[in-house]
């Protein structure tokens, strides 16, 4: 079981990690910007500006939780010994952001032994960061998110 101060801790960096990644990507963005590599497909890229995002956060984990483990997208994988482990994309949203549409973020979950306790999403380009906490919610900022009841079929927006 992990405690209510320990998950508020853990939000905190992760809150850090993503604020200061954002802005590394929304400011730090070159004219040029091309797709560095591809992973499981053509469509499947990867730029510089995923693997310095993912380079700044690591770092940042690094420096403030030392023990815990972690599990990047762009392949940081680090096993920990204090039961924490960060899961990070560090540019979701990579084509998006490839082609400069405003619709990609940075993703960046804890897991205490197992089980999901924080997860944050900053989206720099429309100021938004979302967060929840096991047992706590989830926000836009400082407003607690709610589901709506369901809307008829016939009432239904679907998207893809």
């Amino acid at each position: 079981m992990i405690s209510e101060e320990s998950k508020a801790e853990l939000l905190e960096v992760a809150l850090e990690a993503a604020r200061q990644a954002g802005e590394l990507l929304r400011d730090g963005r070159p004219a040029d910007l091309a797709v560095a590599a591809t992973k499981s497909s053509p469509i499947d890229v990867v730029t510089e500006m995923d693997i310095a995002a993912e380079k700044l956060i690591t770092g940042l984990l690094a420096e403030r939780r030392p023990e815990d483990g972690l599990l990047g997208e762009e392949g940081a994988d680090t096993p920990g010994t204090s039961g924490v482990r960060w899961i990070v994309d560090p540019l979701d949203g990579t084509v998006n952001y490839l082609y400069g549409l405003p619709s990609w973020g940075v993703s960046i979950a804890a897991e205490y032994r197992g089980e999901t306790v924080v997860g944050v999403v900053a989206a720099p380009m429309r100021g938004e960061t979302y967060h929840a906490v096991l047992g706590g919610g989830a926000w836009l900022g400082g407003e607690r998110l709610a589901c709506r009841a369901d809307a008829p079929l016939d009432q239904a927006l679907l998207s893809t």
